[in-house]
């Protein structure tokens, strides 16, 4: 997503980012609301009409912010948490990584899928303070880390990646990656509404949705999204 400048600001301001604020901006500007593809749960997200993303543009870039992923369900983590809730032995009893978690959506279909544990992970600083407001809304417990899980190993079972293959340089980044943990035993999902970057090959598909999504967003209503588990 392209941001800008404006009001005539030569440079970002700069701005620390608290837990407290972050928490504030998110309770202002969402609302809770069940993704229409999983509707056994309730996130924070943005009412269209809220227009959130166009503020980000005018207002959160001015202050060196990103875009808020965040706060809104994209067609791969709807489609991947649905088919966690459905296939719930992918997770049951084993120690989750949710990669590029955003609103935690698919974190939380892992806890309520049985997982033992969950670890959330997002570098945006904003994803904090919404997954732990998501996680309180649906009763469950999910750690969170903001660092650069890519590269790393902490010995999760699984690992679940919504909406990551939307980028070049960042795809090629991942699949080294998945491949390593893959080799010693990981099992690696991935939901993916079609994304440019999706590798052609090296995966398995395992079901296929049609997901409603934003259009202001997506430029359709609906997404056909697949889950793929990365062979």
């Amino acid at each position: 997503m392209e941001g800008g400048l404006s009001h005539g600001r030569s440079r970002p301001r700069t701005v620390r980012l608290t837990p407290r604020t972050a928490e504030r901006f998110i309770l202002d500007n969402t609302a809770p609301m069940a993704p229409p593809h999983v509707r056994e749960i309730t996130l924070r997200l943005a009412d269209e009409a809220h227009d959130l993303w166009r503020r980000t543009e005018e207002e959160l870039s001015e202050i060196g912010l990103p875009p808020p992923f965040w706060a809104f369900a994209w067609a791969g983590g709807q489609g991947l948490a649905r088919y966690v809730l459905d296939h719930p032995e992918v997770v049951r009893g084993r120690r989750v990584l949710d990669f590029a978690s955003g609103s935690g959506l698919v974190a939380i279909a892992a806890m309520r899928a049985g997982a033992v544990s969950v670890e959330a992970a997002d570098i945006d600083p904003f994803c904090e303070a919404a997954i732990r407001l998501n996680a309180t809304a649906n009763g469950v417990t999910i750690g969170f880390t903001n660092q650069d899980q890519v590269g790393m190993d902490s010995g999760w079972d699984v690992v679940l990646a919504g909406d990551v293959f939307y980028e070049k340089p960042f795809a090629e980044r991942l699949m080294p990656w998945f491949s390593t943990l893959k080799a010693r035993g990981a099992d690696i999902l991935i939901g993916d509404p079609g994304r440019a970057y999706l590798p052609r090959t090296g995966l398995e598909r395992l079901a296929t949705y049609e997901v409603p999504v934003t259009r202001a967003l997506e430029d359709a209503e609906v997404k056909r999204t697949t889950v793929w588990r990365f062979t």
